[in-house]
Order: C-alpha cells, then sequence, then structure tokens
C-alpha cells in the first residue's frame, strides 16, 4: 500500500492501444491482459514478471477528435479524494475532475496545483497501485515542472502533509523534493519561462542506453539521449510513436528468488 501523497500509478492515454502496447514491450518487455471499454474499445493492464505495472487506455473520443497526443498521467495516492478535491481550491489550486468511483478498484479524481500541472488522485479500493515500484519496467519516480514551483510545494503541503527538502541550484533556484515519513517521493521543479507545468514520469530500467536505443526502432525518439545527462548516463526521455513522452531512469535489477 501507498501512503497518502506517494506516487502510486501511472497510465498511458493513446489513440492507437494497440501501437502502445508494442511500443513499450519493446522498451520494458511488459506483458499485457486486454480489458473491454463500455464503447466496444478496449484498454491493456501491463505487466512485470506478472506484477501489474501500467495501464494504457485509449483517449476519449474528444481527445481523438481534437488529434490530441498520447499521455502518460501519474497519481499520488488518496486518504479519501472528494475531501482531496474539496480542499484543492482552498489550497489555491483546483478541482478538475472527480470524484469518480471506478467499479471496486477504486475513487479516481485530477486537481492542479497553482500554476498548473494535472495531477490524479486514487483512493484505492481493490486496486492499491502499481505492484512494484522502482524496478525495471515500473514506476521510480515523479517530479512536477512548474512556473511556481514554491505555491506548488505549499499546496501539495496543504492537501498531504508533505515535508520538504530544498536542493539550491547552480542557476539560483532550486529543487524541491516532497517527502514521507522522511523517504523522498516526488520533486517539484521550476520550469523554464514560458514552459507550461507539467509531470515528468520516470520508468525504471536495468540499462538507460538499451532502452532508450529500442525507442528509434520500435517507431519512436529518443528526446534526450543519457549522455545529454550529468548523472553518468543514468536518465533518457524517449517518445512513443503517438507522442506520449516518458523519461527512463537506471534502477537495480530486482533480485527474484
Amino acid at each position: 500500500m501507498y501512503a497518502p501523497g506517494e506516487p502510486c500509478w501511472a497510465d498511458l492515454q493513446t489513440p492507437d492501444v494497440a501501437a502502445a502496447k508494442d511500443f513499450y514491450n519493446r522498451i520494458f518487455g511488459w506483458t499485457y491482459q486486454d480489458f473491454p471499454t463500455p464503447d466496444g474499445r478496449s484498454y491493456a493492464q501491463a505487466f512485470v514478471r506478472g506484477q501489474l505495472v501500467a495501464t494504457i487506455a485509449p483517449q476519449s473520443p474528444l481527445q481523438l477528435q481534437a488529434g490530441t497526443a498520447a499521455k502518460w498521467n501519474v497519481y499520488l495516492a488518496a486518504g479519501d479524494a472528494a475531501d482531496l478535491l474539496e480542499e484543492a481550491g482552498h489550497a489555491g489550486g483546483t478541482a478538475q475532475f472527480g470524484p469518480e468511483k471506478v467499479g471496486d478498484a477504486g475513487v479516481l479524481g485530477f486537481l492542479a496545483p497553482p500554476g498548473g500541472g494535472t495531477t490524479g488522485i486514487w483512493q484505492p479500493g481493490s486496486h492499491y497501485g502499481s505492484h512494484l515500484f522502482n524496478e525495471p519496467g515500473a514506476l521510480a519516480w515523479a517530479e512536477l515542472f512548474t512556473p511556481q514551483p514554491q505555491a506548488a510545494v505549499g499546496f501539495f503541503q496543504q492537501l498531504f502533509g508533505h515535508e520538504v527538502t530544498e536542493y539550491p541550484q547552480d542557476d539560483g533556484g532550486s529543487y524541491s523534493t516532497l517527502l514521507i515519513d522522511g523517504n523522498e517521493v516526488a520533486g517539484v521543479v521550476p520550469a523554464d519561462e514560458g514552459d507550461e507545468a507539467d509531470w515528468q514520469i520516470y520508468y525504471g530500467v536495468a540499462d538507460v542506453a538499451g532502452a532508450a536505443a529500442a525507442a528509434p526502432a520500435a517507431g519512436g525518439h529518443v528526446l534526450v539521449e543519457p549522455d545529454e545527462h550529468p548523472a553518468d548516463g543514468s536518465l533518457a526521455t524517449i517518445k512513443d510513436p503517438h507522442g506520449g513522452v516518458l523519461n527512463l531512469i537506471q534502477v537495480t535489477e530486482a533480485q527474484v528468488p
């Protein structure tokens, strides 16, 4: 189980579920189980070693009509989604969607801190979130790039009670981390001038260079090569064939008994 305020889940909304399944299978080796949607389409649950790690879902008809690019969403665990959505406005942010009950799986909502940055919240029922974390093929980290970093930090503190650590940067700004019980769970980063707020989502891989190299061969793109990062090639950014952007981060291969 995940503590309230901890990233617990990520999913992809895409115009082409089948193409996304093929792409991410080549990157992570994901296997899938398909389920029907009420409108006759289907979504896929993604697995690593039989453990649930993501969902690939079709876009809404309005998104398809508008030609919206695929997008990854991150969700923070919630004790009470309805209360958080009600509190969002008092904390200077906005409630964007929900609460919506998803069968017995849980309750879904979307909100945004001051400055923007759509943030999913998930109140668990039978589905508590990713079965693996910080392992190859699984959610490993998330950070919000925002033009109002301090306001966003205050927003999350008010909603979830996060502790905060500030890391001064060479440009005079700071990288903030949100903590729960002394453990860093997410980051908040000042966005460049003119950029819109957005979450950057990181999935773990055992070999960043190899995973990044697989993206073009699978029909995607490498936006940031591993050797463009100062952290010894431990990060990369890829884009899938329909525009979904995801970061790769080097993690230790899990030891399976």
